[in-house]
């Protein structure tokens, strides 16, 4: 049975400590009800534990987690995933700006859309990566940085090419998958278009299908679409920027 945390209210300080709290006693599945901004929610949680948000839970959720699957029933606020390690963040609405800001593993899954900046600094080291899948659409900025990691853009209710400024601006690593077409001129210093081959296809299938199993849709509908690829040129897209002696 499931513990449940009325979190009407609540500053979160307290909130998280009482989450803390419940995952050091050995709780494996927590519900948080009637959320509403509180911040830090699973920061730093190590672990097999799912924690459900009923509401909307405030910035940097599930900030530095190393396992946990959080669940939110609701929108969410900036940064979700921020330098996450591991694990599972499900939002079933929109999230904000910085969505998966540094992650370095596990995966975020964001129903609807997400703002500015989302992947920004992901990264990856040896066998652990990180996903960020986004089921509407996403502004500025998208891929800013990044390092490593594959984000999904699948844009599922958009019309017309994708044409948010600044796309993959500064990618050194990883991969940014958007499905339909993307208006050149938004591809950033360092972005480069590249080709999507039936391979690329499978490789993206199982986040496809972990998307529809979280939220409904269709995965034949949402495979047999066209995709662009867009990465890095080189691993230093700012060289040029530099007086060497």
């Amino acid at each position: 049975m499931a513990t449940h945390i009325d979190a009407a209210g609540v500053h979160y300080t307290p909130l998280n400590q009482q989450v803390r709290t419940a995952v050091a006693a050995g709780e494996t599945e927590i519900v948080l009800d009637h959320v509403l901004g509180q911040r830090f929610i699973a920061d730093g949680l190590v672990g097999e534990v799912t924690i459900t948000v009923n509401g909307v839970p405030g910035g940097d959720l599930g900030m530095f987690m190393r396992g946990p699957t959080v669940v939110v029933h609701g929108n969410a606020e900036h940064a979700p995933g921020n330098t996450m390690e591991a694990g599972t963040i499900v939002i079933h609405g929109s999230a904000g700006d910085a969505v998966a800001h540094s992650m370095r593993g596990g995966k975020v899954f964001v129903r609807d859309d997400i703002g500015y900046r989302g992947g920004i600094h992901m990264k990856a080291y040896h066998e652990k990566r990180p996903y960020l899948v986004v089921g509407g659409d996403a502004r500025s900025f998208l891929g800013e940085h990044m390092a490593g990691g594959t984000i999904l853009l699948l844009r599922l209710n958009a019309t017309g090419s994708f044409a948010e400024r600044g796309l993959a601006s500064g990618i050194h690593g990883g991969e940014v998958f958007i499905r339909g077409e993307v208006d050149d001129r938004c591809l950033a210093v360092g972005a480069v278009r590249m080709p999507f081959e039936e391979e690329d296809r499978a490789r993206i299938r199982p986040l496809v299908e972990e998307y529809c199993r979280y939220f409904g849709a269709d995965v034949g509908a949402i495979l047999a679409g066209e995709y662009t690829r867009i990465g890095p040129e080189s691993t230093r897209p700012f060289a040029g920027k530099y007086t060497w002696e």
